[in-house]
This record gives structure tokens, sequence and C-alpha cells, in this order.
């Protein structure tokens, strides 16, 4: 598949991905403010991983990575049903940090800012 359907399907394919999770009634996805940030999609259609990120609540992202790798085979079928394909990848949900790594580094740059202090004159 050329890297240019194959982005645009992929772009595609986030799409109803968002759209299934939203409609999924499992309490583990349910709450939170849950984003799929990234969706990489195997050229032959066999493997798409799937980066979410969470963001409020108590008990991390963990639960809900374990509850969507468990909904895989009902999000594959939906995704097959929407989009009208043949063949639906495999889907693997995987915690993205990029995030938390983005809030550590600003409070890395926030310290060393306070310990240089005002500029000398």
């Amino acid at each position: 598949m050329p890297t240019k359907n194959q982005g645009r399907m992929a772009q595609d394919m986030k799409r109803e991905l968002i759209a299934i999770i939203g409609a999924m009634k499992d309490p583990r996805v349910a709450g939170g403010l849950l984003t799929v940030t990234r969706l990489d999609v195997t050229p032959d259609l066999d493997v798409a991983k799937v980066y979410i990120s969470v963001m409020g609540r108590e008990g991390g992202c963990a639960p809900v990575v374990k509850a969507l790798n468990k909904a895989s085979g009902h999000v594959r079928t939906e995704i097959s049903r929407r989009m009208h394909i043949r063949k639906a990848p495999r889907f693997v949900f995987v915690e993205d940090d990029g995030a938390a790594y983005a809030a550590h580094i600003s409070e890395v740059l926030r310290t060393l800012d306070e310990n240089q202090g005002p500029p000398q004159a």
C-alpha cells in the first residue's frame, strides 16, 4: 500500500476508533479524559498500534489500556464494519507518556530558571 494511502487510512481509522471508544460503556474506559494521540498501522494492515493518554484518573492509564486490549476484538469488528474493509488490523493499545514527559521537562526547566535567579545588571 502506498504511503499516502496508508496515512489517509490511518487517519480515517483513528477517527472511527475515537467514536467507537467514546461509545463504549465499560466503566474502566468511560471515566476520565481519554485521548488517542497516535495510530501506527503496518503496511499490510496486520497490526495497528494505538497510543492513548488518560488524564483525570486516580488509577492511571494501566486499567484503561488493559480494558481496551480486552475489547480489541470488538473494536476490530466495528472498524471493519464502519470502514467497509475486508481485513481490519489487530489493535494493540499502548500508554502514551508524552504528556507526562512534557510536564516533567517543563518542571525541570522551571526549577533551573528558579535556581539561576534574576539576571545581574
